[in-house]
């Protein structure tokens, strides 16, 4: 287990906001330099919204790991204890919401699309002062942004992590060498157990096959270096695409889009 994987079961400490219990909606500007861990912690008493507006962020939580690239969003819970990897020079905008405020709020993290709209009024709450009068304009410009946040696409930017230590053995694999081409033979007899057992443990602990759970391993792989500007063709060489339209026909059937629109 590598010290990235350390502790991601737990909740690691609380971190409060500071703002006043009466602020419904609150941003904060952090820029972090490449490679910066932000260890285990948790908001007790508020969401988060954790938009990069530029760069990348690797986030660990109890159930799994996302990606959130530059544009996109990542929807914390309040009480979710995460780990943060900031990949290359990191602009983190960071929305706090009082959990009463958004009572349809989603339970469980996951990566979300953000609207031109949205990604504009986080870009100007980062320069209001907290807190605010509700009839004033950066008082609307908060309740904007509680609407904009009531319908948040979520994309497909989620890595689950088993439990099983048979599985997490493979997943340790997955994230070391994401090319690697061993097949569910080749891990039945270093593992020891029968290929079913592996098939049932996967579909068990994360709902998808063995195949599914290393594409989605290499293509949030992609993510991350495309996303800091590594060159299509190197980056499907490496994870093990025979070419780069392989790659990209793959890319495009996972998420919607060729690899270079995902980044426009």
């Amino acid at each position: 287990m590598t010290s990235r994987e350390k502790d991601i079961d737990g909740l690691g400490e609380p971190r409060r906001v500071g703002a006043a219990a009466d602020v419904p909606v609150t941003c904060l500007a952090r820029d972090y330099p490449a490679d910066t861990l932000i260890p285990l912690h948790h908001h007790p008493d508020r969401h988060q919204l954790v938009y990069a507006e530029g760069g990348v962020l690797a986030v660990r939580a109890g159930d799994g790991r996302w990606v959130v690239p530059s544009t996109r969003a990542l929807w914390m819970p309040a009480g979710v204890g995460h780990q943060v990897h900031c990949i290359g020079l990191v602009r983190m905008r960071s929305l706090y919401i009082l959990p009463g405020a958004l009572p349809a709020a989603p339970k469980a993290p996951s990566t979300v699309s953000v609207t031109p709209l949205l990604a504009a009024l986080i870009h100007a709450a980062a320069e209001v002062a907290s807190p605010c009068a509700a009839d004033s304009r950066d008082g609307r410009l908060m309740r904007l942004i509680l609407d904009e946040l009531q319908t948040l696409p979520v994309l497909p930017l989620h890595l689950p992590e088993p439990r099983d230590a048979r599985l997490r053995a493979i997943g340790r694999q997955l994230e070391q060498a994401p090319d690697d081409a061993s097949t569910l033979q080749d891990w039945a007899g270093r593992l020891g157990v029968d290929v079913k057992t592996i098939q049932r443990l996967c579909q068990r602990e994360l709902g998808m096959t063995f195949g599914q759970w290393r594409q989605q391993a290499r293509l949030l792989r992609a993510l991350e270096r495309l996303a800091v500007g590594e060159k299509v063709i190197d980056v499907a060489l490496s994870l093990g695409y025979d070419s780069p339209s392989a790659f990209a026909t793959m890319f495009k059937r996972r998420f919607g889009q060729t690899p270079s629109q995902f980044f426009r």
